[in-house]
């Protein structure tokens, strides 16, 4: 569970409540035509954008922001510098012995392509693809995201512009124009609070996660380079260090070497 997204949401929405609670009713705020002007008007739109599994499938991706097994770059590191001194003291060929302690699909792809003697070059190609398709399926589900977030606050604005046309339909009754211009603008109120409290903020997430992923395949992939060429652990250990921020790479070369 990702507490800094769990806690965001909270917060976030627990001060939009508040302040609404502060100043008048919340049920003052609820109205059914107007958010199905909204999710509906936005769900719509992005069907057109985006072929419908990947709508379907919104729920999973969503998952991502809030379920997510975080991967440590030092303990990478250190799992591959231990397998770099393996293969240097018994040879590469005893790592087959370690294949099925491995849960990670990327990393016993590339240990099994090291072990059946594959070329370096075919090696770093294959998992390069690997990695491209990776970020492409991670662009997606946040680019869908990304789409909802710039469409809610326009299907707000066309409930509001609906609105307005209804309420300036009935000018006559003076009575009933403050009432129908609230409704109108909540439809405003539903896109911005989507769009900036939910849409935008899982796509920056995602976007994230996608990132911090990359890096643990890319250093995975160079680990394992350095590993079939033969290189010293110490060796292996510094070019992989090198892919972390300086200002980290003191904790994880001391998380290596507890």
């Amino acid at each position: 569970m990702d507490l800094a997204t769990l806690i965001g949401f909270i917060l976030s929405f627990a001060m939009v409540i508040g302040s609404i609670m502060a100043n008048g009713p919340l049920s003052s705020f609820w109205d059914t035509g107007s958010i199905l002007i909204v999710v509906g008007g936005t769900i719509g739109v992005t069907l057109i954008n985006y072929p419908l599994g990947d709508v379907i499938a919104i729920m999973g991706v969503m998952k991502n922001a809030f379920l997510y097994k975080t991967t440590s770059p030092g303990e990478v590191i250190k799992k591959l510098v231990h397998f770099a001194d393996m293969a240097r003291r018994e040879g590469i060929l005893f790592l087959e012995k370690e294949m099925e302690n491995i849960d990670d699909p990327f990393l016993k792809q590339g240990l099994q392509l090291s072990i059946d003697g594959t070329e370096p070059d075919a090696i770093r190609n294959i998992l390069s693809t690997e990695i491209s398709y990776l970020k492409d399926r991670h662009e997606n589900g946040a680019g869908l995201f990304d789409t909802m977030g710039m469409y809610a606050p326009a299907f707000g604005m066309i409930g509001t512009l609906i609105g307005l046309v209804l309420m300036l339909g009935s000018m006559e009754d003076p009575s009933s124009i403050g009432p129908a211009m609230a409704v109108a603008l909540l439809t405003t109120f539903y896109g911005a609070v989507l769009a900036n409290v939910v849409f935008i903020p899982i796509a920056g997430k995602l976007k994230t996660r996608s990132s911090e992923e990359v890096l643990i395949r890319k250093l995975m992939m160079e680990g394992i380079l350095a590993m079939q060429s033969g290189d010293n652990p110490r060796i292996v250990e510094q070019k992989l260090v090198s892919f972390i921020a300086p200002k980290i790479r003191s904790t994880a070369v001391a998380s290596e070497s507890e």
